[in-house]
């Protein structure tokens, strides 16, 4: 693994969620949503308490606010459907404000927007802390089948590859004064979208072909293995604990 994705998603840093080992993060990160999203609907308090569970591992990352925020567009899908959800859902209905809504649509709407929030904040703590190569090697350390961490590094690999071909090609599309203003335009890009393709199926093939030079055998190998401490489970599985004893609590009777 020699290129990563770029600045935007790992940011290089000293904090205790830096330091903790790829794959025990990735686990505890894991076992956090699975319990969030384990909660009963009802539970606001809970997940509530969860949120700001989250945030507390972000803020340790210390990771500049900005870039958290410009990571939490991709919660924008669930923002936008819980939002929608008491104006559609069935059932009982009450007034708010000038609308009349759903009591199960307002209730379904805050647990996913509660249980979304709380899940991209610990995912993006998790993105801006490890790296692609060490996320590779977490895959491989927890036995993850070779054919997928393999589509998974090459993924990692070559999208930037792939994307700084597609920004050339854009640059010299532009420097001939091409400008996608209508549908006249979409021949042009259609055809630079087939060339990019082409071209990164050829790059494929080279690269296949170098592989199997240098005596590939249709497995990663494992050049660096990852160890972990007890200390590093105790601190990572820490926010999942804090979400199994909230679970816990308010499955009793």
């Amino acid at each position: 693994m020699g290129a990563e994705l770029g600045p935007h998603l790992h940011i290089d840093g000293d904090s205790v969620v830096h330091r903790l080992p790829a794959h025990v993060k990735l686990v505890g990160l894991l076992t956090f949503v699975l319990l969030v999203v384990a909660l009963p609907r009802e539970a606001h308090m809970a997940r509530l308490a969860l949120l700001g569970v989250a945030l507390g591992v972000v803020l340790s990352t210390r990771v500049p606010l900005r870039h958290v925020a410009s990571r939490l567009v991709v919660e924008v899908p669930f923002v936008v459907f819980a939002l929608v959800l008491p104006f559609v859902a069935t059932g009982p209905t009450t007034q708010l404000g000038p609308f009349t809504v759903s009591r199960d649509g307002v209730e379904a709407g805050i647990a996913l927007l509660l249980t979304a929030t709380t899940s991209v904040l610990m995912a993006v703590a998790f993105a801006t802390t490890t790296s692609s190569r060490d996320l590779v090697r977490a895959l491989q350390h927890l036995k993850v089948p070779d054919r997928l961490v393999q589509i998974l590094a090459f993924m990692v690999r070559y999208l930037g590859v792939v994307g700084s071909q597609a920004q050339r090609m854009r640059v010299a599309r532009e420097s001939r004064a091409f400008t996608a203003r209508s549908v006249g335009s979409w021949p042009v890009i259609a055809s630079s979208a087939g060339a990019l393709f082409i071209r990164s199926y050829e790059r494929g093939e080279r690269v296949h072909l170098a592989m199997m030079s240098r005596g590939y055998d249709g497995r990663m190998p494992v050049t660096d293995p990852m160890t972990a401490r007890r200390a590093d489970w105790m601190r990572a599985l820490l926010p999942a604990a804090l979400a199994l004893v909230a679970l816990t609590l308010v499955r009793l009777p």
